[in-house]
């Protein structure tokens, strides 16, 4: 939380220490109630009639139809944005403060300023000022969800604080809260949310960013970037010159990135940086798919981002001894110990991705081979797609190991053949490509493989292509076949299962209700 989310820890521990001091003590209670008459009292000398018609009219902004506007502000752009993480994190901070708020009220019964006129509107008791601390804590998560790290966030703090001084004046002025009242509003809307957005929303894995790119791809620059490079020279012994992301638009699980060492000439080498956000991703991915479908095949989510990193190595490592046209691994860097990892290897310089590249019955069969060599080694690659097939001086090469499987199904093995002729078919023709799949599998082979391929095991690049092309190369394939076989289902229906849906759905209809009641009225 560094140090400043360590002070604004301190200082809500000290204001639910003040709260409880001031219910209990009648001594402080007192002590309090003279520091407040005194200090209202004195600036109750200052009223005048145009003054006070310039407090209320600032006195809007914390208004019940003020503070809905500056909620739904905020709301908005978090939407707009699609940061859904950053909104969970913003719902909860805000659910706490109402709700704390709202007890310590009724548990201190403190009541408004006596033998001071109040001015402006009030209800309930006083102490902590539920209205400051509500909009302290709209306007610092404003400033953490939609600005992003630095002069943008500084400014925003800037304005917030300005704000909300005016507001705080404003009550005073009006004679609607203490001093004390206030401080306490202050010190639980601010510190609240700080706390909750440094502990679950640090900066280096979850950044604010006003350009669009998937969430996966982390920024390698700053102290990240610096912690790269050190490792890099330290554990793989190599001197880094340049560290950049490439190939992003192919990549949603990981951030890859090409290494520029120094020698002579400099040589490239590629990388994927993995982090607990990746980690966390998956298990979320998985826990989704299997509400959907039931439990798939070889679905568990990864624990650690260190077991992630050490499976897809030792997968890839595999890969290669089987013969298999795969990057060869250089090893696994250790960034933060638990919580980021780079998986190094061999970069294909100057290779391209298959879509881009003219496909002709070498690379089709190179393809076909790559599908054949798997079943023959025991493994499954599960991604075939666009993007994991690069074509160099006409070999055919495969890249992204991460959801590769050893031993699997039949099922399993039968995808990868289908998916392998849908990703050739694209930049050739689906005759040309099952012609020359029937010299190597049988017409059983390949009409399981197409039972078993739509949809779900498909990967969604493949999809997204073949819709923007124009073709369902899916159907034009069924229409070619020799001998087609019905659909195999993939949804299973156990136990665990249901019962994960049955709380999934209690509990989202319970945060429906909260989030609605934060919506309505966030007071």
């Amino acid at each position: 939380m560094h140090r400043s989310g360590t002070s604004w820890l301190v200082l809500i521990l000290c204001s639910v220490v003040l709260l409880l001091v001031t219910g209990l003590a009648s001594g402080a209670r007192s002590a309090l109630d003279r520091l407040d008459h005194w200090v209202l009292s004195g600036v109750a000398e200052l009223r005048t009639a145009w003054l006070t018609d310039v407090m209320r009219a600032v006195g809007l902004l914390d208004s019940s139809r003020g503070v809905q506007f500056v909620w739904w502000a905020g709301l908005a752009a978090v939407l707009v944005a699609k940061r859904w993480r950053h909104l969970i994190v913003w719902f909860c901070a805000l659910f706490l403060i109402s709700t704390l708020t709202e007890n310590a009220m009724l548990a201190l019964s403190r009541p408004r300023p006596v033998d001071i006129e109040i001015l402006g509107y009030w209800s309930g008791y006083a102490m902590p000022s539920r209205p400051v601390a509500v909009l302290a804590a709209l306007l610092i998560g404003i400033c953490y969800t939609s600005l992003p790290q630095g002069p943008p966030r500084g400014w925003g703090k800037l304005v917030a604080a300005i704000a909300l001084s005016l507001i705080v004046l404003s009550r005073l002025y009006l004679a609607q809260d203490g001093p004390t009242d206030i401080l306490a509003g202050v010190l639980v809307g601010i510190g609240i949310p700080i706390v909750a957005f440094r502990l679950f929303l640090p900066n280096d894995v979850f950044p604010v960013s006003w350009k669009k790119g998937s969430k996966a791809h982390l920024d390698v620059g700053g102290r990240r970037g610096e912690a790269i490079y050190r490792a890099l020279e330290e554990q793989l012994g190599v001197l880094p010159v340049e560290v950049k992301p490439f190939g992003l638009e192919g990549s949603g699980g990981s951030t890859p990135l090409r290494i520029t060492v120094k020698g002579d000439p400099d040589s490239y080498l590629f990388a994927k940086l993995y982090s607990i956000t990746h980690v966390r991703s998956d298990r979320w991915y998985k826990l989704g798919r299997t509400l959907l479908y039931g439990r798939l095949e070889d679905e568990k989510s990864f624990q650690t981002v260190r077991r992630l990193v050490q499976y897809e190595d030792y997968v890839l490592r595999l890969l290669v001894g089987a013969g298999l046209p795969a990057p060869e691994p250089l090893g696994i860097v250790e960034i933060t110990p638990e919580r980021e990892y780079l998986l190094v290897t061999e970069f294909f310089d100057g290779a391209r991705e298959i879509g881009e590249c003219r496909v002709d019955e070498d690379v089709i069969d190179q393809g076909l081979r790559v599908v054949r060599r798997l079943w023959e080694s025991g493994l499954a690659h599960r991604d075939i797609k666009p993007a994991n097939l690069l074509v160099r001086d006409g070999r055919l090469l495969v890249i992204d190991s991460a959801f590769a499987e050893v031993r699997p199904s039949p099922w399993r093995q039968a995808v990868d053949l289908a998916n392998m002729m849908l990703v050739l078919a694209l930049s050739s023709e689906p005759r040309r490509v099952l012609d020359r799949a029937r010299v190597l599998f049988s017409d059983e082979e390949i009409a399981e493989a197409f039972a078993a391929t739509r949809g779900l095991t498909m990967p969604s690049q493949l999809r997204r292509m073949m819709r923007e092309r124009g073709r369902d190369l899916h159907a034009e394939f069924l229409t070619l076949l020799p001998l087609t076989l019905p659909p195999i289902g993939i949804q299973r229906i156990t136990i665990r299962r249901t019962a994960m849906s049955v709380a999934t759905v209690v509990g989202g209809v319970f945060a429906i209700l909260i989030a609605l009641q934060l919506l309505t009225s966030p007071l």
